[in-house]
């Protein structure tokens, strides 16, 4: 009989971006009555890291990116979505790994009502779709979601897998839509993803968007 799920300590996400993304693949992520099992992430690298949105220096968006692991950054795209990065790394390296695709496991309902007339497969398929469906907004960036609960109910969670996944299974490769230097194939591999798994986004490349 498998282990039962546990909530991930702040040491687990207190490390380098490329080690906690492949070991995030398969655990759970559990916020507003629905909990996804994770099959696509994608790193980012703070200020070393062209596709980031650190790579400037703080901002108050970015401010807690900044900051200890273990906190949410949450940010709006494209006048429609909101997309959640965990925190990771050190205090400073602005290092977060962004949730990119999921399996419903629990809460079926509830995705099914915020993912109104979308087929099953595509309710958290992609950063914006995970997002609606774990009902993700401003109000939940700066979460630290590795407080202890206190005896109160947490808002958003993190376990570790019902089951392992097979290290034979975790694929890498370019990050999607990112464009410019930070969409280099060979020097940013970092979107990791279980193969064979139909909530993984279809791969497509960035394009670079004309100033106005």
């Amino acid at each position: 009989m498998p282990p039962r799920p546990t909530r991930l300590p702040r040491d687990f996400f207190a490390r380098p971006g490329l080690d906690v993304a492949p070991h995030l693949l398969g655990c759970r992520v559990t916020h507003a009555g629905v909990t996804l099992r994770l099959t696509e992430v994608e790193v980012y690298a703070g200020q070393i890291d062209p596709g980031s949105h650190a790579f400037r220096g703080p901002t108050p968006r970015t401010a807690v990116m900044f900051g200890p692991a273990g906190f949410l950054y949450v940010y709006f795209t494209y006048g429609a979505h909101w997309c959640v990065n965990l925190v990771v790394g050190h205090e400073g390296s602005a290092e977060a790994i962004l949730l990119r695709g999921g399996e419903v496991l629990a809460g079926r309902d509830l995705a099914r009502d915020r993912r109104a007339g979308i087929r099953e497969r595509d309710w958290a398929r992609g950063p914006g779709r995970l997002g609606q469906v774990l009902a993700l907004g401003r109000a939940e960036s700066g979460c630290d979601f590795c407080r202890p609960a206190m005896g109160k109910p947490v808002d958003f969670v993190v376990e570790s897998p019902d089951t392992p996944v097979d290290p034979g299974r975790v694929r890498t490769g370019p990050r999607v839509g990112v464009s410019g230097a930070g969409g280099d194939a060979e020097i940013y591999p970092w979107r990791f993803w279980i193969d064979g798994e139909p909530t993984v986004s279809a791969y497509r490349p960035g394009v670079r968007r004309a100033r106005q």
